[in-house]
């Protein structure tokens, strides 16, 4: 299973770059890193197995960065993997008061 992302800042309507991301299947961290200048990150490449994963964003340290006030500090997006062979893309659109997310492809 591969498991990558892309965050978009929707109020400035532009790539959030410089996010953390964390990937957990349960309380084991497989893999992490930070978005690139255009939003994505990869995250991992190799299967990992079926059952619930959570991708963790740090947003609370992005919008301070910038010296933007946020509600939430991180983002949690939990996701349940039923086919490990397949591409798991889940983006992020974010905003400092709502989020959304949905599968992408």
């Amino acid at each position: 299973m591969s498991v990558s992302t892309h965050v978009l800042d929707a109020v400035l309507g532009r790539p959030a770059a410089g996010i953390a991301v964390r990937l957990f299947a349960g309380e084991d961290l497989l893999a992490d890193g930070v978005t690139d200048r255009d939003g994505r990150c990869r995250l991992v490449e190799a299967a990992t197995g079926v059952g619930t994963h959570r991708l963790v964003f740090a947003t609370g340290p992005w919008f301070a960065e910038q010296g933007r006030e946020a509600f939430y500090p991180e983002v949690v997006v939990a996701f349940v993997v039923q086919e490990p062979a397949e591409h798991h893309h889940v983006p992020l659109l974010l905003a400092p008061f709502a989020y959304s997310t949905y599968r992408g492809s």
